[in-house]
């Protein structure tokens, strides 16, 4: 199915207007939905909203929206308002600045989106995407949708350009509200460490050599339960400490690096299939079960 924009703008390059269409760059396909369900007769149940003066039932057709400007007070607001509203923003992500590629801390990255050219877009695009490839930088923009200003990152990859909206500082809290201890590391220690990690490092993230085990887990149980098996904890199931364990650091650094050279030099074979490998598929899509009669 071709990918449908969900938005047409004009991202503004110094006099330059480059139209473009937003895309959704992700997905969530991780959840596991479990529906409410009577106990008595097993049948769905379905959400209600009520009253809170009356006490009665409200149908959706007779909600409207309102926004409380003081404690129980309400304007309201008509659809054609709410549109107005909407359609009342600028249709521009205008950039205001370029920076380092990672000048922008990961923390403040929210939400991804792609942008393509629109009609007439392409030499402008591709200009500032070959600009910014060449150059090493990102542009920080601004960008106003659905009723909130976002400040953007707008980044060139292999394809094209990625629109990323970033938190505000009082949207990402303070790590210093934490009291991180600081303790004191010897040399020894710190050289085991960077030993491990040189020993782990890999060039890149490859997002498709990994699966939601997890996932899977939890299918292949609810699969029991619809055979009639009983879902029991597991034996071998490990919960954390309260305070944590006490360990020698300096020997679980020795022990890890030992079991890191020797699983690189096992030689490379193709994995294979394993029990339950059909899972592998399942996982690419939410699936919501319901429980046999």
């Amino acid at each position: 199915m071709a990918a449908r924009s969900i938005a047409s703008l004009s991202l503004s390059f110094g006099l330059v207007s480059i139209p473009v269409r937003v895309f959704s760059a992700t997905e969530s396909k991780s959840s596991i939905g479990f529906n409410l369900l009577h106990k008595g007769c097993g049948s769905r149940l379905r959400q209600q909203y009520i009253c809170q003066r009356e006490g009665v039932v409200v149908e959706r057709a007779d909600m409207v929206k309102g926004y409380e400007f003081e404690k129980d007070r309400y304007v309201v607001f008509t659809p054609d308002e709410l549109d107005a509203l909407e359609t009342g923003a600028r249709h521009t992500i205008d950039i205001v600045a370029f920076m380092p590629m990672g000048a922008i801390d990961p923390i403040y990255f929210d939400k991804a989106y792609y942008l393509a050219p629109d009609k007439r877009g392409a030499k402008p695009y591709s200009l500032l995407t070959e600009a910014m490839r060449k150059t090493g930088t990102c542009a920080l923009a601004t960008w106003v949708w659905k009723g909130k200003q976002y400040m953007v990152q707008v980044r060139a990859n292999d394809e094209g350009l990625v629109l990323q909206q970033l938190l505000y500082a009082d949207e990402v809290r303070s790590m210093a509200d934490l009291n991180v201890e600081r303790t004191d590391i010897r040399p020894a220690e710190l050289t085991l460490a960077e030993q491990l990690i040189e020993q782990s490092t890999v060039e890149a993230y490859d997002p498709a050599a990994y699966q939601d085990e997890e996932k899977q887990r939890v299918l292949a149980e609810i699969d029991k339960k619809i055979e009639g098996k009983k879902i029991t904890v597991s034996a071998t199931a490990e919960r954390p400490s309260e305070g944590g364990e006490v360990i020698d650091l300096m020997a679980a650094l020795k022990a890890s690096l030992s079991k890191s050279q020797a699983a690189a030099k096992k030689p490379a074979r193709e994995a294979a299939p394993r029990k339950g490998a059909k899972r592998a598929t399942e996982a690419a899509t939410p699936i919501r079960r319901t429980a046999r009669k």
